[in-house]
C-alpha cells in the first residue's frame, strides 16, 4: 500500500512535470524562433516590455524561460535593464495561464489527447503541426499525471491527521510563503508547484485561505532559475536577476497585510476552488505589475543603489545607417562610412580588452570581448545590407567604384573581431591554467601588441580621411609587423632552448603572435582598399579582391 502510494504519486508527478516541459518544448519549436526575436525587436519601453513578455511567457508555458532569455540578452548588451523589467513584470503574468488551464480540470481527456498528440509528432511532417503535437502530448501527460496523483491522494481526504497538517498553512501564512518558496525553488517551476496546490485545494486538503500564502511563496521561489542564470554575468545581468527577486518579494509585502481582505475578492470569482487558486495567483501578478509599472524607472534605480557596480553597455545596433539617407547616395555611403568606423573602433578595443586580461590576469575583462564580438557581427550585417541597398539605387561612379572596397574593408574587421576572440580564449587559458611567463616573452607580446595597436588606430583614421598617404602609413606598419613577428619566433626558440619557457606557455605565445600578424593583414586589406591597391573582378554582393 504505501509502495504504491509512493510510486504513484512521484510516477505522476514527473508526468506533470514532463507534461509541462514538454507543453513548453511544443510551442517554442512550433514558433521557431520567433518568440526570441520579438523578445529582442519590442521591448522599446516598460509598458511593451510587459506585454511581450506575458504574451511570450503565455506561449512557451515558463517564466523561467523567459526570464533566462532576458538575463541573457542583457549580459549581452541587447537590452537594457528597464526593458528586462518590463519583461519580468510581464512574465509572471504570463506564467498563470498554466494554473487557469489546469483548473479546467481537463483530466478525462489526457489519454485521448496524448493519442492526438502522439499521432502528429510522429506521422506529420510539416514543422508546425508536427510541434503543436508535441504541445498536445505534452498536455495529455500533464493531465494524466494530475489523474494519477489525485487518485491516490483522494482517500486521505478525511483523515484527519492529514487535514490538521495542510490546515496549519491557513493558520501561518508566513510558513505557507515559506514552503511555497522552498518546493518552487526545487522544482524551479511556479507552474508545477501551482498545478500540485490546485489539485490538493480540488481534494479538500487545504482551504482558498491556505492556498493563497502558498501562491504568494510560489512567486518568489521561482527567481531561484534567474538567479542561477545569472552566476558568473555582468553586473547588468545581474541586475536584472535581482530585479525579478525585488518585485516578486515586494509584490507578497504588499499583499500579505490585507491577506483576508484578499481572500475574500478571490472567493467572489468562483464556486470553484481550483479555479479560485488559479484566480489568486493571476490577479495577485496582475495587481503587482500594475502597481509598478509606472515606477520601472524608479525601480531599476533601486536595484542600481542594491547591487552597485560599473555598468558597461555595448550598443550592438547601428546608429548611422538611417533608411531617409537612402535617397540620397552620397549621405547613405557616408553614414555607412561611419558606421564601418565604429565597427572597426570596436574591434580595437576588443584587443584592447583581451590583451588587458592576459596581462593583469583578470579574467573579468575578457568577458567584454565576448559582448563587443556580438556588436560586431550585428554592425557587419547592418552595413553589408544597407550597401546592398545603396547599390539599387543610381550612382556616380565614384560611389559604385568604393562600395565594393568598403564591403571587402567591412569583412576584414569583422575578421579582426575574430581573432580578437582568439586572443580572449589564450587569455583564459593563461589565467585559468596559472602558466607562466618570462619577463622576456611579456615584453615581446606586449611590443607587438604595442606596434598593432597604432596600426588599428591608423586604419580607422584612413577609413575617417579616405586619404592614400593615411593609408601608406598602415602599410608601412605592415613591415614592421612581418619583421617583429620573426624576431619573436626567432626569441621564443632561443628561451626554449635555455629551459626559459614552460611548453604550453611557448604554444600560447606563439598563437598570440600568429592572430597579431593576421589581425595586421586584415588592417592592411583595409587600408589597400582605402588606397585603391585592390582590384576587383566581379562588382557584385560576393566580391574577392586580388591584390595588384
Amino acid at each position: 500500500m504505501i509502495q504504491e502510494l509512493i510510486f504513484s504519486v512521484f510516477g505522476g508527478l514527473g508526468l506533470f512535470i514532463y507534461g509541462i516541459h514538454l507543453m513548453g518544448e511544443g510551442l517554442q519549436n512550433a514558433a521557431g524562433d520567433r518568440m526570441r526575436r520579438l523578445l529582442k525587436a519590442l521591448t522599446s519601453n516598460t509598458l511593451a516590455g510587459t506585454v511581450v513578455g506575458a504574451g511570450i511567457t503565455a506561449i512557451i508555458q515558463s517564466s523561467s524561460a523567459t526570464t533566462v532569455m532576458v538575463v541573457g540578452f542583457v549580459n549581452a548588451g541587447l537590452m537594457g535593464l528597464e526593458q528586462a523589467i518590463g519583461v519580468i513584470f510581464g512574465a509572471n503574468i504570463g506564467t498563470t495561464i498554466t494554473a487557469q488551464i489546469i483548473a479546467f480540470k481537463l483530466t478525462n481527456y489526457a489519454l485521448p489527447t496524448i493519442a492526438i498528440g502522439a499521432c502528429l509528432y510522429l506521422f506529420v511532417h510539416k514543422r508546425f503541426w508536427k510541434f503543436f503535437g508535441l504541445f498536445l502530448l505534452g498536455f495529455g501527460i500533464l493531465f494524466l499525471g494530475l489523474k494519477t496523483m489525485t487518485s491516490v491522494i483522494k482517500p486521505f481526504s478525511d483523515n484527519p491527521a492529514v487535514i490538521s497538517a495542510f490546515v496549519s498553512f491557513s493558520k501561518n501564512p508566513a510558513l505557507a510563503i515559506l514552503t511555497g518558496a522552498v518546493v518552487t525553488a526545487i522544482f524551479q517551476s511556479s507552474s508545477v508547484t501551482t498545478g500540485m496546490i490546485i489539485t490538493l485545494a480540488s481534494l479538500g486538503l487545504f482551504d482558498l485561505q491556505g492556498a493563497i500564502p502558498l501562491i504568494f511563496g510560489c512567486n518568489i521561489g521561482t527567481c531561484i532559475t534567474a538567479i542561477l542564470a545569472s552566476i558568473g554575468t555582468t553586473i547588468s545581468a545581474r541586475r536584472a536577476a535581482l530585479a525579478h527577486v525585488l518585485f516578486n518579494v515586494l509584490v507578497t509585502i504588499i499583499f500579505l497585510p490585507t491577506i483576508g481582505f484578499y481572500h475574500k475578492i478571490i472567493a467572489l470569482t468562483s464556486t470553484d476552488i481550483a479555479r479560485q487558486v488559479a484566480n489568486a495567483h493571476t490577479i495577485f501578478n496582475v495587481i503587482g505589475t500594475v502597481i509598478f509599472v509606472p515606477f520601472a524607472a524608479v525601480f531599476a534605480r533601486v536595484v542600481k543603489k542594491v547591487l552597485p557596480g560599473k555598468d558597461v553597455i555595448v550598443d550592438t545596433q547601428p546608429k548611422f545607417l538611417e533608411k531617409h539617407l537612402l535617397a540620397t547616395p552620397i549621405a547613405a555611403f557616408e553614414a555607412a562610412m561611419k558606421e564601418t568606423m565604429r565597427m572597426a573602433e570596436l574591434t580595437r578595443e576588443m584587443i584592447d580588452d583581451a590583451m588587458n586580461g592576459f596581462f593583469e590576469n583578470d579574467i573579468k575583462l575578457l568577458a567584454f570581448v565576448s559582448k563587443k564580438e556580438l556588436a560586431v557581427d550585428s554592425l557587419q550585417e547592418g552595413i553589408t545590407n544597407y550597401l546592398m541597398e545603396i547599390m539599387q539605387k543610381e550612382l556616380s561612379p565614384a560611389i559604385a567604384n568604393k562600395i565594393p572596397s568598403l564591403l571587402h574593408s567591412v569583412n576584414d574587421i569583422e575578421r579582426v573581431g575574430d581573432h580578437s576572440e582568439n586572443l580572449k580564449e589564450l587569455a583564459e587559458r593563461k589565467i585559468v591554467n596559472n602558466l607562466p611567463f618570462s619577463t622576456d616573452a611579456l615584453a615581446d607580446i606586449k611590443s607587438m601588441f604595442k606596434l598593432v595597436d597604432a596600426m588599428a588606430q591608423a586604419t580607422i583614421k584612413c577609413l575617417d580621411t579616405d586619404d592614400i598617404k593615411d593609408a601608406g602609413v598602415v602599410l608601412e606598419m605592415e613591415e614592421k609587423v612581418n619583421s617583429i613577428t620573426l624576431k619573436l619566433r626567432e626569441n621564443h626558440i632561443k628561451r626554449l632552448s635555455k629551459g626559459k619557457c614552460k611548453v604550453l606557455s611557448g604554444i600560447i605565445f606563439l598563437d598570440i603572435v600568429s592572430n597579431f600578424e593576421k589581425i595586421a593583414d586584415h588592417f592592411t586589406n583595409v587600408a589597400e582598399a582605402v588606397a585603391g591597391k585592390l582590384q576587383w573582378t566581379n562588382p557584385g554582393p560576393s566580391l574577392k579582391p586580388q591584390k595588384k
